[in-house]
C-alpha cells in the first residue's frame, strides 16, 4: 500500500514533470502540506526532501521552495505523436536514470505528458511493459551472420555483447526470468544464434539449450553484482573504496586468522569486468573438455 508521503510526493512530482508547476513556481511549504493533506509535519517534511532528492525543487531566499530551473518539462505546443517505440524508449530512459522500480504506467505517462489510458493502446500493462523493455534493449545487439569462426569465438562474442548491454542498463538483469520466461523475439533470436553456434558439435538439443542458458546465467549473475554495487553507492553515497576503508580494522583482525586470504590483492573482488572474463574463460575451458568426452551427447 502506498504511504501518505509517497502519494503526495507522486502527485507533486507529476504536477512538476507535466508542467503544471513551472520552473520558479512555489510549491506548498511543509506547514501548508501538513494542513492541506491532513498529515504530520514529519510526513510533509519527508515529501519536500524527496522532491529535493529528485532535483525537482530548490530553496530560494525570499521565495521559499520553488521548482528547479533544471527540471526537464514538456515544451508548450503540439505533442509529439505517441508510438510504441517512443513509449518503450521513454521507459528505458526512466529505468536507466532511476532504476526499474521507478517504471510504472503512471510515471511513464507523466514523463511523456499524456494521460495514462493513452499508453494502453501500445502496452497492456506494467508486466508487459517491463518485459518489452528488456526485449527492446536486447534488440540493440546486432549479431553477425554467421559470426566468427569456431564455436568458442561465437560464444565469447555473444556473452561479451550481453555483458556490455547489462553494463549500459543496470536494471536489465532484474527484468529477466529463466524459470518463467516471457516470449521475447529479440532475446529468442539471440538464443537461436547461440544454438546455431553449437549445432554440429554432436550435442543433443537438451545439452545445447542448457549451455545457451548457462552462458546467459553467467552474464546475468555478474551483471547483478555490478548493479547491486552501483545501487549501494547511490543509496548510501559511500563508494566501494571508502566502504573498504571503513572495514579495514575489522578486516585486518579477521585476516590474521586466514593467511592465504590476507595475501589476496586489494580490489580483486571489485573488478567485476575481469571477474566476468575469468568466469567466461574457465566455463568455456570446461565446455571444451565436455566436447572431448565420449559422453558429450548425454543429457
Amino acid at each position: 500500500m502506498t504511504s501518505p508521503s509517497e502519494r503526495i510526493l507522486d502527485e507533486l512530482r507529476a504536477r512538476i514533470l507535466t508542467g503544471e508547476l513551472r520552473a520558479g513556481d512555489r510549491v506548498p511549504s511543509v506547514r501548508q502540506l501538513a494542513q492541506n493533506e491532513g498529515v504530520a509535519i514529519a510526513t510533509a517534511t519527508k515529501v519536500l526532501a524527496g522532491l529535493r532528492d529528485d532535483g525537482l525543487v530548490e530553496t530560494k531566499v525570499g521565495s521559499g521552495t520553488v521548482v528547479s530551473k533544471q527540471v526537464r518539462q514538456p515544451a508548450r505546443g503540439p505533442r509529439q505523436g505517441l508510438t510504441r517505440r517512443r513509449v518503450l524508449r521513454a521507459a528505458i530512459a526512466i529505468a536507466d536514470r532511476e532504476g526499474l522500480e521507478a517504471v510504472s504506467m503512471r510515471r511513464l505517462a507523466v514523463e511523456l505528458g499524456v494521460g495514462p489510458m493513452s499508453l494502453y493502446r501500445h502496452i497492456d500493462g506494467k508486466d508487459e511493459l517491463l518485459a518489452q523493455l528488456a526485449d527492446e534493449v536486447f534488440g540493440d545487439i546486432e549479431l553477425p551472420d554467421p559470426g566468427p569462426e569456431g564455436w568458442r569465438a561465437k560464444l565469447e562474442l555473444i556473452s561479451r555483447l550481453q555483458w556490455e548491454l547489462c553494463r549500459r542498463h543496470n536494471w536489465l538483469p532484474r527484468a529477466i526470468s529463466f524459470t518463467r520466461p516471457v516470449l521475447l523475439p529479440n532475446l529468442m533470436a539471440q538464443t537461436e544464434w547461440t544454438l546455431r553456434a553449437l549445432d554440429g558439435l554432436g550435442l543433443s538439443i537438451t545439452t545445447m539449450t542448457r549451455e545457451a542458458l548457462t552462458l546467459h546465467t553467467l552474464v546475468v549473475t555478474a551483471a547483478l553484482s555490478r548493479a547491486n554495487e552501483i545501487e549501494a553507492e547511490q543509496e548510501t553515497g559511500v563508494t566501494l573504496d571508502l566502504w573498504w576503508l571503513n572495514q579495514r580494522e575489522r578486516a585486518d583482525e579477521l585476516l590474521g586468522r586466514f593467511p592465504l586470504l590476507a595475501t589476496t590483492p586489494a580490489g580483486i573482488a571489485a573488478d567485476l569486468d575481469r571477474m566476468f572474463e575469468y568466469s567466461l574463460a574457465r566455463h568455456l575451458d570446461g565446455f571444451a573438455v565436455l566436447l572431448g568426452s565420449p559422453t558429450r551427447g548425454a543429457d
